[in-house]
């Protein structure tokens, strides 16, 4: 980068004693300088080599067992907060937080693929600032669970644990099938004057990448 500075300098080029308007500098002296600037901008934007983050909603693991005639789900889900999002949740605004889960019968041709179970559970994580706590509502069932700290109600959030799909009596037996599963914020559930910007900012767009797999039913 400074060698291209430095042969602009000395370039012999008769419109470098030509001033720009706008510039302030000799043109091609001006040119390069700003070339370099472009450089060094693209250098700083490249992600560092090994410093690599999980995202911040990521679906670990996921599986689907049989227990008493009903088909039940386990995951293990990492949650993290961006910084505009963990500074609303501190300001009083309530994250909701929805898990998709979507049961799928393959057959041979894609498009002929049946969805036979689709699972939305919901939950709201809030913050009480007198009280120094956090509190995560399980919207589907109407309970809540209190936490001293964020990474402790995070955590809870991410052990899904015997979460019930379907029963067993509503699959043929024999079939292929394929089981996919989604965590999302969800912007719709923020209030009005925020969600726009939500909308905007890619720092508030927190969802996760489908999480598929094959269960054995």
């Amino acid at each position: 980068m400074v060698s291209i500075m430095h042969a602009c300098e000395k370039s012999a080029d008769p419109w470098s004693r030509v001033r720009m308007p706008l510039c302030g500098q000799l043109p091609l002296q001006c040119f390069c300088r700003r070339v370099s600037f472009l450089l060094l901008l693209v250098v700083l934007a490249l992600p560092a080599q090994g410093t690599a983050e999980e995202a911040p909603f990521t679906i670990r693991s996921a599986n689907i067992y049989l227990d008493n005639k009903v088909y039940l789900v386990n995951a293990d889900i990492h949650y993290s907060l961006t910084k505009p999002v963990l500074d609303a949740l501190h300001n009083g605004v309530p994250l909701t937080i929805e898990l998709r889960i979507e049961l799928i019968r393959h057959r041979d041709w894609p498009w002929w693929d049946e969805t036979v179970a689709v699972i939305k559970q919901r939950y709201r994580l809030r913050y009480f600032a007198l009280a120094q706590h956090y509190v995560l509502d399980n919207l589907n069932m109407g309970t809540e669970s209190s936490y001293q700290s964020l990474e402790a109600a995070l955590e809870a959030l991410g052990k899904l644990k015997d979460l019930p799909l379907l029963d067993q009596n509503l699959l043929p037996p024999g079939k292929e099938y394929l089981a996919r599963m989604r965590v999302a914020l969800d912007i719709e559930s923020l209030p009005t004057p925020l969600r726009l910007l939500a909308y905007l900012s890619s720092r508030w767009r927190l969802t996760s990448e489908w999480y598929t797999w094959k269960p054995q039913l």
